[in-house]
């Protein structure tokens, strides 16, 4: 485990070195454009023939208010297409054209993915986000989008549903709680937000040309026309400033995504304690025929959000691909990986219980076996899965009243249940007890507490 934390350092480092080179860049930009308005300048003069009227080389204020502006025009930008996004990853995820899955799923793998992704949240300490599924998309993909993990969503593919065993779901979801847990999510989308604004600039340098063609072609005299002319260089040269401004910080963006990506498969591993699950959906993206594309309209605004590369590049490690090679992903998690991708078929994958809760069970039956009293054995099965368990764990909750099983599946309600079962039969002790709840976890959650704690209350001790 200690190379896996060893990846997440390196990870983190190399992340803010690479923000850092954002920054600059943008900073880079305003200088470029600060020489293109020399150049402009020295070409005017020049054409004027008046050497009494040669610009300076070096114009210290002009020189600021192109880096100034240049950053204010990215940041404005950046901040209004962020802006755009306030709804957090619900709005992500919907941009996607996915689906909320609620207390009711459709499906028994719709159900399967409320589970893992509580377990998960569980696992990683964080509160459990939004669910959604991208119904179209038969790649396998997932992603975590949001500002906090108080409006965070992750959303998975109809093919990550179909395709992953529970094991391998569990470690592609272990993998987003990483971006949840980590702020990776709150990072994706300020990066969206600059690349946006550093696009703007190339919008600025065409607004400048089609301003220019006006005077040019709206002037008869050679003044307007050579003014004209100035401002189609000058729109020229933004616009190449720009689209080179543009590719670098998608370079920069895909180059903060790979870093990520390994920093959230060490992470997964650590919450799931099972490096066969993220290797084996890793391993399944490289076998199956639609791979980890993604189709929707907005994706590749977003690509550096998800799981895999929503793209098929021809070109292993390619500069501009948001994620590492598939192969080396799985061999940071898997050193005998030998490069051969098994082939995925059609239809869905079996179902299947984890096989860590398999382990546990078959360990505990072998201990239970060798017991020398109950006693022993019942203390041996603490904490295990067994089939038998698991299926009085169901005829239990099928005796509960089908409005209380709806609530419990809300993580709102099903916190309020606890707490309702914890109230105290002491007016004034309760009281207390709901003050603390609404000081720590919101008026609402209070009103539920109380709502459901008379039901909660109300069952018999066995189902309590």
């Amino acid at each position: 485990m200690a190379t896996f934390f060893e990846d997440q350092d390196r990870a983190r480092r190399n992340t803010r070195v690479l923000v850092l080179l954002m920054a600059i860049g943008v900073l880079a930009m305003g200088a470029a454009i600060y020489a293109l308005l020399i150049a402009v300048e020295f070409q005017s003069a020049g054409r004027m023939l008046d050497v009494g009227q040669t610009p300076h080389v070096f114009q210290p204020l002009l020189l600021l208010a192109c880096v100034f502006g240049t950053a204010s025009l990215v940041g404005i930008a950046s901040a209004g297409r962020t802006l755009s996004l306030s709804g957090g990853g619900r709005q992500v995820a919907e941009m996607m054209g996915g689906r909320l899955v609620t207390g009711a799923p459709r499906d028994t793998l719709e159900r399967r993915l409320l589970n893992v992704v509580e377990e998960m949240a569980i696992a990683s300490g964080v509160p459990v986000p939004m669910v959604f599924v991208l119904e179209g998309e038969m790649g396998i993909n997932a992603f975590a989008a949001g500002y906090a993990t108080d409006d965070a969503a992750i959303a998975v593919t109809r093919g990550c549903l179909e395709k992953l065993t529970r094991d391998e779901l569990q470690g592609v979801i272990g993998h987003e709680f990483s971006h949840v847990l980590n702020g990776d999510m709150s990072l994706n989308m300020r990066l969206m937000g600059i690349v946006f604004g550093i696009v703007c600039l190339g919008l600025l340098g065409r607004l400048i040309i089609r301003f220019g063609r006006g005077s040019r072609y709206g002037s008869s005299s050679r003044r307007g026309a050579s003014s004209g002319a100035t401002l189609f260089l000058l729109g020229l040269g933004i616009i190449v400033i720009g689209a080179i401004g543009e590719l670098c910080g998608k370079l920069i963006r895909a180059a903060v995504s790979r870093q990520r990506e390994f920093l959230a498969d060490a992470s997964a591993v650590q919450f799931t304690r099972n490096p066969e699950g993220i290797a084996g959906a890793l391993k399944k993206i490289g076998g199956w025929h639609e791979g980890a594309a993604i189709h929707a309209r907005n994706a590749d605004e977003a690509s550096h959000f998800f799981f895999g590369d929503i793209h098929k590049r021809f070109i292993s490690g390619s500069m501009l691909a948001t994620h590492p090679p598939l192969e080396e992903r799985i061999r940071r998690i898997d050193p005998s990986f030998d490069g051969r991708f098994p082939a995925v078929g059609e239809g869905v994958a079996q179902p299947d219980f984890s096989s860590q809760a398999l382990g546990f069970a078959q360990q505990a039956v072998a201990t239970s076996r060798g017991s020398a009293n109950a006693a022993d054995k019942a203390i041996q099965s603490i904490g295990t899965l067994q089939t038998p368990t698991l299926d009085e764990g169901r005829k239990m909750l099928a005796t509960l009243s089908e409005s209380l099983r709806a609530s419990i599946d809300n993580p709102l309600s099903a916190a309020s249940a606890v707490f309702g079962l914890l109230l105290s039969d002491d007016v004034q002790v309760k009281e207390h007890q709901l003050q603390l709840v609404e000081q720590y976890s919101g008026a609402a959650l209070r009103r539920e507490t109380l709502r459901l704690g008379t039901k909660v209350r109300a069952l018999g001790r066995r189902d309590r």
